[in-house]
């Protein structure tokens, strides 16, 4: 008796799209469960302050990156004028580091970590802190070749960019968590 299993006949054939509805029925009802337990993915925060002023300068990618986010809110606007403002976002200071983390045995460096810090406050109308001072701070960490000093640099901006995003995104989760003074 010859082995038949492995050969597709026309009856295994047709089976094989309602497998793939039945796959991508299972998927759908997965995307469904996910929505209905409250799962989302992250959109724009939303402030709840109708104006709000920012004290970074306009200059600066941390200040224009800053604006834009507030603007994709769709709940706040930025102002100008720090007197109309409902909520004043002053940014105390912005640093950047970098720290040698290893050497090879002759004395050249291996690794850098990068770090950048971010410290704000954030004022309502009379000048009440609605987030005291406040640091935050994220850390990168690379390998160093100084065969490819070009490209290392460019890592390095790379590295600083993404963890100014990153501190960003966690500044509009603390701005998104201040409320108004009642």
């Amino acid at each position: 008796m010859p082995c038949h299993h492995h050969l597709m006949t026309p009856d295994h054939q047709a089976r094989s799209p309602s497998r793939r509805r039945l796959v991508l029925g299972g998927a759908a009802l997965s995307g469904l469960l996910l929505s209905g337990c409250g799962f989302k993915l992250r959109g724009p925060q939303r402030l709840e302050f109708a104006t709000l002023h920012v004290s970074a300068s306009e200059l600066t990618a941390l200040g224009a990156s800053l604006r834009r986010l507030i603007a994709t809110t769709g709940s706040t606007t930025v102002t100008e004028d720090a007197a109309q403002a409902d909520a004043r976002l002053q940014i105390l200071a912005n640093e950047r580091g970098r720290e040698i983390l290893s050497l090879t045995g002759a004395g050249k460096v291996r690794e850098y970590q990068l770090t950048q810090t971010l410290r704000f406050q954030l004022l309502d109308k009379t000048g009440k802190a609605l987030i005291a001072p406040t640091s935050i701070s994220a850390a990168r960490e690379y390998t160093f070749d100084d065969s490819q000093v070009l490209g290392k640099e460019q890592e390095e901006t790379l590295l600083y960019r993404d963890m100014q995003n990153d501190l960003l995104q966690q500044l509009m989760r603390r701005l998104a968590a201040a409320a108004p003074a009642a």
